[in-house]
């Protein structure tokens, strides 16, 4: 007869089933998570966890506002500059900062602790969004701009590891919804947009001959703008939250009895059950495997990197993911490149008036935000789950990117931009969720951090593309297309299903 852990027999979920449970991975680790885990469903959904998901969101809106501020201010910096130099190098500097940021606060935050990574990461944003919005020339404004997004690009790393890490089993879905925050960051990145860079007093005709910057400050209002609001969601991170290192991290790292203390503490705080206790935890055995002798060092990078393939499931589902952000990082900003010289020659012109410009943007970035809403509710369905939310997602972009070809009017591309924003963000958000679930926790954060790297690695590649490649062709549209069926076949694929159990 299977003995369970010493405590399992407190779970609060039914089941009580770990989703790395089976993999044979280290005894100890897989009892003490078992234990942690069901400590974590006793505690139950707590006021902490709701200023996680409101805080950590805002992480994920600060990702989406940096990516997308540097593609709109781009031009009119361009222009002040005297054109000089590569027109898509912001594009190419942000994806830069994004990649080396994702893999430096993936690797730090397995390494030193998700609370430190967390705390600092959106400070380095702000710092440098402020500073690129006083930048001297374009050299200078593509170096603060990578800076922006090596903050950034930590972000969304910590944001799920740190709340999943915290997160009862049965509430687990909510990291799908979480990724509504997205589309905030990009619906806050068109007011702002719409506010600094309508107005002719701040902003020179890029059709004419001189442009100084008295005439022209209406980008960098924009990254001033965007640099401040930073600054406070940062404040706010360190003064509200006030985070702990996450329990699981604690585990991971042997810390036994300051695991006990974080999950007790938040249990007496908010008036809940804890019954964990040193005694149970340390009956389990010495975790191994988790951390090199010494943090800095290649043994550690190593651990952490093996860790991700410790058994041939575990590392086929690594390999699945990894490929899904591959796929998506590409096919999302490849479309945007070659949309409007398709549009164009097919005839459709859009709005001349930069109002409604600025409003259409606008209204495809909010569209976008209730696509994870959707997401987070039939992922906690069980006929769906996680993977079938990712392929009706996936198959739904899929079919909107195919109509795309019968665009004949400004208002159809208005309409189809909406709908796209929406099924996209299906697909988006729950990957998102779906990625930091199904990772072991000891290495999660470098999982996840050389997932979102190759989903940038694929936007670096898009912006190269944009320069050289013949943009009045038809083919990347349906080749775009192609790529989120691959998607919804790669997810049908995925090994594990994290519906009904709790993250490892």
């Amino acid at each position: 007869m299977e003995t369970k852990p010493l405590g399992a027999e407190n779970s609060s979920v039914k089941g009580g089933e770990d989703i790395l449970a089976l993999q044979d991975l280290d005894p100890a680790l897989n009892a003490k998570m078992h234990l942690v885990n069901n400590a974590i469903d006793e505690i139950g959904w707590t006021n902490y966890h709701r200023k996680l998901f409101m805080l950590n969101g805002f992480g994920y809106a600060v990702d989406s506002l940096v990516t997308l501020v540097q593609s709109n201010i781009a031009a009119p910096a361009f222009k002040e500059f005297g054109s000089v130099g590569y027109a898509n190098g912001q594009s190419i500097a942000s994806y830069a900062g994004l990649l080396a940021g994702a893999i430096f606060w993936g690797f730090g935050a397995d390494i030193i602790g998700r609370r430190w990574a967390f705390n600092i990461s959106l400070f380095i944003c702000s710092a440098a969004a402020i500073v690129a919005g006083a930048a001297p020339n374009w050299p200078t404004l593509g170096l603060f701009v990578a800076l922006v997004g090596f903050g950034g690009g930590g972000n969304l790393i910590l944001d799920t590891t740190v709340f999943l890490e915290y997160l009862p089993g049965d509430k687990q879905w909510v990291l799908t919804l979480m990724a509504c925050w997205w589309g905030f960051g990009q619906a806050i990145t068109g007011f702002i947009c719409w506010g600094f860079l309508v107005p002719k007093k701040w902003n020179c005709d890029l059709d004419g001959v001189g442009c100084p910057r008295s005439s022209n400050m209406g980008w960098r209002y924009v990254y001033f703008t965007s640099g401040a609001l930073v600054l406070v969601l940062s404040i706010l991170r360190v003064t509200v939250i006030r985070l702990k290192e996450t329990p699981k991290y604690q585990l991971a790292a042997g810390d036994d009895a300051a695991l006990v203390k974080n999950l007790q503490g938040l249990a007496k705080k908010y008036n809940r059950p804890c019954s964990l206790t040193l005694e149970q935890l340390e009956s389990c055995g010495k975790v191994q495997g988790t951390h090199g002798e010494s943090r800095f060092s290649l043994a550690e990078f190593k651990i952490h990197l093996s860790g991700l393939f410790a058994t041939k499931k575990i590392g086929l589902s690594t390999t699945l993911v990894w490929l899904s952000w591959t796929l998506i990082g590409l096919a999302y900003p490849l479309f945007y490149v070659f949309l409007s010289t398709y549009l164009k020659v097919r005839g459709v012109s859009g709005p001349t008036d930069p109002y409604l410009v600025w409003r259409n943007y606008t209204l495809a970035n909010i569209s976008g935000i209730f696509g994870p809403v959707l997401a987070g509710f039939l992922c906690n369905i069980k006929f769906f789950g996680r993977r079938y939310t990712m392929v009706t997602g996936a198959l739904a972009t899929m079919a909107f990117f195919f109509g795309y070809t019968a665009v004949s009017t400004s208002d159809q591309n208005t309409a189809f931009s909406c709908v796209i924003a929406f099924c996209v963000n299906i697909y988006y958000g729950c990957l998102y969720a779906y990625t930091p679930e199904v990772l072991p926790s000891a290495h999660r954060a470098t999982g996840n951090g050389l997932s979102v790297a190759f989903n940038r690695i694929m936007g670096i590649i898009s912006a190269v593309i944009a320069t050289v490649a013949d943009t009045r062709t038809t083919v990347p549209i349906y080749i775009t297309a192609a790529l989120y069926a691959a998607m919804a076949v790669v997810a049908f694929f995925f090994p594990f299903e994290p519906y009904g159990r709790r993250s490892s």
